[in-house]
Formats: C-alpha cells, structure tokens, sequence
C-alpha cells in the first residue's frame, strides 16, 4: 500500500523517524482493520442468525424425554397421529415439520424461534389473547386438516416442551433473525398461476407429484413431501394459503435444498408458483369466527368482507401495495 512513497530518512533526526514510523505502522493497522472487517461482515451478518439449541446435549431424565418426543412429534405427526396414527387418529398424515421445516429449527423455514418469548399474545385473527394450547391445535385443526389436541394429554405437553424449548434463550417481547418466513417485495402486478404452474412442473412435481399428492415415507402413514393440494393437504384456513406466507416459505426453502443464503427461485417465481398452488382445490374450514375486527386483515387475506373495495381476487393475488397503501392511509380513521 506504501511502496510508492519515498521519505527522506538519512535526513531526519531520530525523533522524527520515529515519528513517521509510527504513521506508517498506524496506517498499516487501519488498513488491516478495513480488510478484516470487511472479510467477516458476511461471517457476521450469518451469525447472527439464530440458530435451535442441539437437542443432543440434553441430559436424560423425565423432563427431557418428554422434549425429545415433541421432537420426534413434529418430525413424524403422522404417525403417531395421522389416519393410521399409533396414538390417535386425529390429522391428515402430514407432519408439522412438513410446514415447520427441520422440526421447526431452520432459518426462515418457518421455525419455532420466537414461540417462547411472543406467547401468549393478542391475535388479530381470532381477536383474543392466544397460549401455545391454542397455536397448535390451530396448526392442527387448519393445516393438518385435524382434530384439537387434549391440552392434558403427553403428545401436547410434549410438542409445548419442545417448543419452549426451541425458544428458551430469545429474550421476552423479541423475535430472532431468521424467525418465521422471509418477507418478500410485493410485485408491481397481480402473481400468476399460469406462470406458477410451469415453474411447478418444472422445480417442483418431481417431490410433490404431478397432481400435487404428495410422496409418503415408506409404510404409506405419513409424508415425505407432503401434499400441496387436494384432500390431504393444508386447508383454506391455514397460514400458508395466505400468498404473502407461501411465497416467502418457497423462496428460502424450495425447491429442495434451496435457503435464506442461496434461495433457487426469483422472487417474482416464488410468487407466481405460490399463486398456482393456491388455486389448487383444498379442504375447507369454517372461518367466519376469524378476523373479527374486518380491518384488521391482512392484504392477502383472500376471503371478505374487507374494509376496503379491493376484490377478493385482488386480495388473493395481489398487485397488494395499493391495498397495503389504502390501509395505511385509513388505519386511523
């Protein structure tokens, strides 16, 4: 960095070598900072990500046991709760961790991270204070297409365990980095089914089938990849037949193999396949208890009625900043 400037020394004195020494071993340091700081930004930046605790670390008693069969819960819920359910025949056959990527530890997979230090919380959806009972038979009841958990019973004491868990080390009122789903820009014009379904044959029938139903793990109880629409899939209820939810789900998660740090699709494919899943036939809830406060849903919330003129259609496939802009402009009146 240095070689181009030529000093004088023979004709400095001793103190003031020492001087211009120092400049240069100050200058030297300055520039190894720069250099250092700037190689680890990314390191940084990727640590701070949250990351599950490593649930191999616990010790083995009564409490723990009863962490690492919410674990193992989530992993397989169809199997210990599905149509051929070894305890109870209570869901689809899909399994939580088939939204819940990883057992609901991985960044932006929609994880668990945050479930500890939020709950119970105040939820527009159901306009009521909310515990972790009810978060998950929501899951249960609308994207396992289930019936409630017994709150008393192990399999529910075990997934809150585990859960809890997950969180324990996220400080009250936060939510971590790498938290929930990644929010994407909204597009400029609606999302395309059209465009999605040719992205879907392409990136994503070889796991989810060609009809979307899905591949079972070997035994026929529950999903490897599980069914994106049809009978057995995730209801008009649940949080992903939202387009904002699914298109941020696929853009750090799919297709396989696919992360927040090195996502496979644009974001504008994300939305597009996203809209063609979810024009997809799906079971239907009952939601006419749901946002009972009319303006307080959300833009993608694609069934009125709505505080605004936006039709349902828009509501479903967007463009929705106009939306997102009208809510703005009258949250107050």
């Amino acid at each position: 960095m240095f070689t181009s400037l030529r000093f004088p020394i023979r004709l400095l004195p001793g103190t003031a070598l020492l001087f211009v020494l120092a400049i240069l071993n100050a200058c030297n340091q300055k520039h190894q900072d720069i250099t250092t700081s700037n190689t680890t930004g990314e390191e940084k930046k990727q640590a701070d990500i949250w990351q599950a605790p490593d649930i191999s670390t616990l010790a083995d008693n009564d409490s723990t046991q009863l962490i690492k069969y919410g674990k193992r819960l989530i992993e397989n819920t169809g199997f210990y709760l599905g149509p051929k359910g070894s305890v109870a025949h209570l869901s689809n056959g899909m399994n939580c961790q088939n939204c819940h990527l990883a057992a609901g530890t991985k960044p932006f997979g929609n994880n668990y991270s945050a479930v500890a230090a939020n709950y119970p919380k105040f939820r527009d959806r159901s306009g009521t204070m909310e515990s972790v009972y009810k978060r998950v038979n929501d899951c249960v009841e609308r994207s396992l297409d289930g019936h409630a958990l017994d709150t008393t019973s192990r399999e529910m004491q075990a997934i809150k365990a585990y859960i809890l868990w997950l969180g324990k080390d996220v400080p009250k009122g936060t939510k971590p980095n790498g938290s929930g789903l990644t929010e994407l820009a909204y597009l400029d014009q609606a999302a395309d089914p059209i465009k999605g379904k040719t992205i879907y044959i392409a990136k994503c029938a070889v796991c989810h089938g060609a009809n979307g139903e899905g591949k079972f793990n070997p035994g026929n109880i529950n999903y490897q990849y599980p069914p994106l629409w049809g009978a057995n899939s995730y209801t008009m209820a649940a949080g992903l037949f939202r387009l904002s939810r699914l298109a941020g789900y696929v853009k750090s998660n799919m297709p396989f193999g696919a992360d927040y740090a090195s996502p496979q699709l644009t974001d504008e494919e994300a939305w597009n396949v996203a809209a063609f899943v979810n024009s997809q036939p799906r079971p239907v809830k009952d939601i006419s208890k749901d946002w009972p406060k009319i303006a307080s849903k959300p833009v993608d919330h694609p069934f009125g009625p709505y505080a605004d003129s936006f039709s349902e259609h828009q509501h479903k496939y967007g463009p929705f900043l106009p939306i997102a802009l009208y809510k703005k402009e009258h949250q107050h009146k």
